[in-house]
């Protein structure tokens, strides 16, 4: 597929996804961690703009100079930008400008395309800026259910049963005819293995170089927890039970009263959740959802295992159905032996996040097509819960 091509469809997909909102919908931020679903889409545009058009374009004019600080979101190489906290209160620009502006340099990046022969530096910048757009992609869809799953009324996404600009069936409902699975532990011996892309095609640069790493035996469960067995833990007490928790995680439960996963409700003696269709009962086989480091390691502590190293969940991948759920691993987010950072803003995208955060692993059903693999990492604090993250047992 052509440079061409693959801008045009990954910037109709942004588009796409936002077309159920109400206008209001594209200015709220109910959280830090939440941004607002039209700043998403001027960050990606800004993307493109800053790193391609106007270094490389001739001629190319600016659509508006303020929109550097207010897009930017935290290349301090490209200069000053509006703080992560007052997304929400950029009443302006508006949605409708924000849409001329990806409308203007749309026209200037196909023109550009269409008249440049791209150098090798410039083809991976382009490419970058398309993961990087799925990844906002993915940012936009638990974004706008954090923004619809804590308002009041729970107004649903879409009322299709099929939601067809993601990548999934709406994520909570069951489907009749899957045939339920059982749990089983695969083996794997101990030995030295090798983790980290290698190869052709693209990868971020946290997922470089690949090296040797040494496990000792284990054992990883060939499904992610299910709600059924996550309500087991619930209802236990062991929310409320010290001996699961780590002493940050325990804090971290007192301090906000949490009780159950993100977006769970009980009503009438009766546990639901909100999904993208709005509030149903929970679905006793899906894999349990929204859940945070602390939760995980909790439960995994209570069945008396442990979350998997994200070393033994690449090397178990390929005999996983993984894909669901973005999985937590028991790896803090530090660099692979031998990691660079890139000159410029470009070295700022991964790099000096390695700390304080853990590994994720896999991907959900929220990421964009053809943006997943065995070597993707992911990476959040342990207490955030908003992304579509689940558990895998080990052992």
């Amino acid at each position: 597929m052509s440079l061409l091509k693959s801008y045009q469809d990954i910037r109709k997909r942004s588009v796409e996804i936002c077309k159920p909102l109400k206008t209001e919908d594209y200015v709220v931020q109910p959280i830090v961690d939440v941004s607002p679903p039209k700043w998403h889409l001027g960050h990606t545009t800004w993307f493109f703009e800053t790193f391609i058009l106007k270094p490389f374009a001739f001629e190319y004019q600016e659509f508006d100079p303020d929109f550097n600080y207010v897009f930017n979101s935290y290349y301090e190489t490209v200069g000053a930008r509006v703080i992560r906290t007052n997304r929400g209160n950029l009443s302006r620009p508006g949605v409708d400008e924000v849409y001329r502006y990806r409308k203007y340099v749309d026209e200037a990046m196909v023109k550009f395309l269409e008249e440049v022969n791209l150098t090798e530096a410039q083809k991976e910048v382009m490419i970058l800026g398309f993961n990087h757009e799925q990844q906002h992609q993915e940012l936009l869809i638990t974004d706008i259910k954090y923004i619809l799953g804590h308002n009041p009324l729970f107004p649903a996404y879409s009322q299709s049963k099929l939601i067809p600009v993601l990548s999934f069936e709406t994520q909570d409902l069951e489907d009749e005819n899957q045939e339920i699975q059982h749990p089983e532990f695969i083996s794997f011996k101990e030995g030295v293995y090798e983790i980290g892309f290698s190869g052709e095609g693209f990868c971020f640069d946290n997922e470089l170089n690949r090296h040797k790493v040494y496990v000792y035996d284990f054992s990883i469960c060939n499904l992610l927890v299910s709600n059924k067995e996550y309500l087991e833990f619930i209802d236990s007490g062991a929310y409320q039970d010290f001996r699961f928790w780590h002493a940050d995680g325990l804090e971290w439960v007192k301090t906000n009263q949490i009780e159950a996963p993100m977006y769970w409700h009980k009503i009438d003696s009766e546990w639901y959740n909100y999904t993208l269709s709005g509030l149903q009962l929970i679905q006793a086989e899906n894999p349990v959802c929204h859940i945070s480091y602390y939760e995980a390691a909790a439960y995994a502590s209570w069945k008396k295992m442990r979350l998997p190293t994200e070393a033994e969940w690449e090397i178990a991948a390929r005999n996983l159905n993984w894909g669901k759920r973005w999985e937590w691993t028991e790896s803090a987010y530090l660099p692979y032996p031998g990691f660079k950072k890139a000159e410029g803003a470009i070295g700022e995208y991964n790099g000096k996040f390695m700390i304080n955060q853990m590994v994720l692993r896999g991907a959900s059903e929220a990421t964009s097509p053809e943006h997943s693999r065995i070597t993707y990492r992911n990476f959040f604090q342990p207490d955030l819960r908003w992304q579509f993250t689940g558990i895998r047992l080990a052992k």
